[in-house]
């Protein structure tokens, strides 16, 4: 089957929102048919931003500078994009402890700040206020 013909594997079931499984592969070369339940692979539940990021992410090695020039986008942005990632894959930071409540709340609350520094909605001072690092 020609590739451009297949749909992106959903994760969530449309109507309630729930886990899906994957129950059947198959082979067009051979005909055969496996049926089971098998889990969808955590690399399809990113959405088609996050997946190209990822192997921009990969092409740049690593490299978050490479990223900000093959995207347009600044390193507030990577930083976010690629802290996006690690959540929707269920993955801490090897440098990271498990996020608590308040840090979670903080998290959200530094990150909207870096948006709103990049969209232009604040100056770069009040970010440094916001974010505390001015006393």
């Amino acid at each position: 089957m020609d590739r451009s013909k297949r749909h992106r594997l959903p994760h969530r079931d449309p109507v309630s929102g729930g886990e899906l499984y994957v129950s059947e592969l198959a082979s067009e070369d051979t005909g055969i048919t496996i049926r089971g339940r098998f889990e969808i692979p955590r690399y399809a539940k990113l959405d088609d931003e996050q997946a190209r990021f990822l192997e921009t992410f990969l092409r740049c090695r690593g490299m978050i500078n490479g990223v900000e020039r093959e995207l347009g986008i600044s390193y507030p942005t990577a930083k976010a994009r690629l802290d996006s990632l690690l959540k929707t894959l269920e993955l801490q930071p090897l440098d990271a402890k498990p996020e608590k409540n308040g840090n979670e709340k903080s998290s959200e609350r530094r990150r909207r700040i870096l948006e709103q520094l990049e969209a232009g909605e604040i100056s770069a001072e009040e970010a440094k206020q916001k974010l505390g690092v001015l006393n």
